[in-house]
């Protein structure tokens, strides 16, 4: 498999979780990494700040950029792109990772949350491509990858959560879209989703919905995403990939150590039907 030694990636909410993961998954191939992210001091129920992401990077033998950015304003994300390019000279992979969520009902929705979703899904996933293609078109084999779902325009995915589902499609379809845009131009577009709940610490903030014992870690999504990101970006685009799918393409079928649990059941992820593995 190729790596990402020298790549510069752009990755936002990459202070903890799915992004931070990835990020560390490419600094051991010693790549650059743009910690785009919001939090600069320490949530008291969400560990991990832009710092402490970026000191972890570079232990983990990558060099680190990071950036306070709130990816709902535009301003903020041209600053971080120009402040990536002076440090590393250019941008060769953006993933668009961060998101917010809300598993409430239309009523249960107030708009205040609703705009949140919809600024940081839907606009920021816009606004980060828009603004970081103009460097990954310089680049040799230039990747964005979006952490969200296959699309299935079925009602039982949107009785539920209304607003989290259009947020979250709305990402979906930008992969649909620019990769179908900036096809010629050899910037291949991708999306990126888990067979299983993966066990990050906003699976906290969902008031007990999920038991970590049911899922799996991090790992799994940063292994998927660094193979479909070391593909030659002319022949892997406008693809959805499941995190299992996108492994067992890289010779990989036994999923067990990624388990949180071993041998206890995984919750299958929203927006999927077929079970999860072991």
């Amino acid at each position: 498999m190729a790596d990402l030694h020298g790549k510069t990636l752009f990755i936002t909410g990459a202070s903890r979780g799915i992004g931070l993961a990835i990020a560390l998954r490419a600094a051991r191939d010693g790549a650059n990494v743009a910690v785009v992210a919001k939090t600069t001091t320490a949530h008291p129920k969400l560990p991990g700040t832009i710092h402490t992401a970026a000191r972890a990077i570079e232990a983990a033998g990558g060099r680190a950029l990071a950036l306070a950015c709130d990816i709902r304003f535009e301003d903020q994300i041209e600053q971080a792109v120009e402040a990536t390019v002076q440090a590393f000279g250019g941008i060769d992979i953006l993933v668009n990772n961060a998101s917010a969520i809300s598993l409430t009902g239309t009523l249960a929705t107030p708009m205040k949350r609703f705009d949140l979703m919809f600024g940081v899904n839907v606009r920021g996933t816009y606004a980060c491509s828009q603004a970081c293609l103009p460097q990954l078109l310089k680049a040799p084999n230039p990747h964005v990858l979006m952490l969200s779902p296959p699309l299935a325009m079925e009602s039982r995915w949107f009785k539920d959560h209304l607003a989290y589902t259009m947020a979250k499609y709305g990402m979906s379809e930008c992969v649909l879209g620019l990769a179908a845009e900036f096809e010629a131009k050899g910037v291949a577009v991708n999306a990126l989703w888990p067979r299983t709940v993966i066990a990050t610490a906003a699976i906290a903030m969902l008031g007990g919905m999920v038991r970590p014992e049911n899922c799996r870690t991090p790992e799994i999504m940063a292994d998927a995403a660094h193979w479909v990101l070391t593909q030659d970006s002319r022949r892997v685009s406008g693809r959805f990939f499941l995190d299992e799918d996108a492994l067992a393409e890289a010779g990989v079928t036994d999923f067990s150590r990624y388990a949180v649990a071993p041998g206890a059941p995984l919750l299958t992820d929203l927006f999927l039907d077929r079970a999860a593995g072991t």
